[in-house]
């Protein structure tokens, strides 16, 4: 990327960050899925679900997944685990079409619908695709690590896990481990807080 990508790249994030923080951030006191407490909390979903939100969404996954594709070759579909990745998977990939970018996308049921794993699939996911398996927000990382042994299962290549904001500092070594790239959009310590762990 080159440097005036960098200082557009930085531009959009700062903008999402500021997004984020008036939008999606909570203080107080608050008890997480995993039953720890924090002084914080981010929902964001208040960013992805509001219009100059998943703009800013978009802005910089797409220009995370230019990045990637320098580095491992084309992604051709986005999704992850219902509910938290269906509203960044979809609009990323409806900005994406704006700009003459081909990019389908596609929701993991929580349970198979029917029977099997296919009854999981909701969505343009195809055998063969190359996949960013995407999510709102990570602390432990389970939910996209599960989308994307789903994706496995259906033949299709999980390369890359992208949250719209990393809280716990974990997902990373758990995705490289899992053979994937980690690359959120914003972490915990630009929104100036601590990552809570698992």
């Amino acid at each position: 990327m080159t440097e005036d990508g960098l200082t557009v790249i930085g531009a959009a994030r700062n903008a999402l960050i500021a997004h984020l923080m008036q939008h999606s951030i909570r203080t107080g006191e608050f008890t997480l899925k995993s039953g720890r407490k924090s002084t914080w909390f981010c929902d964001a979903k208040q960013t992805a679900c509001r219009p100059d939100g998943i703009l800013l969404v978009a802005n910089v996954a797409l220009a995370e997944i230019a990045a990637l594709e320098e580095k491992s070759g084309p992604v051709t579909a986005i999704g992850g685990l219902t509910a938290g990745a269906d509203p960044v998977a979809f609009g990323i990939a409806a900005v994406a079409a704006t700009r003459g970018r081909d990019l389908r996308s596609f929701s993991i049921r929580k349970e198979s619908k029917d029977h099997g794993v296919q009854g999981r699939l909701a969505g343009a996911l195809l055998s063969g695709d190359r996949v960013v398996i995407c999510e709102d927000t990570v602390t432990r990382g389970t939910s996209p690590l599960e989308a994307a042994a789903v994706v496995r299962e259906l033949g299709a290549f999980p390369v890359a896990v992208m949250p719209v904001v990393d809280r716990g500092g974990t997902c990373g070594a758990a995705a490289n481990e899992a053979g994937l790239d980690f690359r959120p959009l914003v972490t915990a310590p630009d929104l100036g807080f601590p990552y809570e762990g698992p």
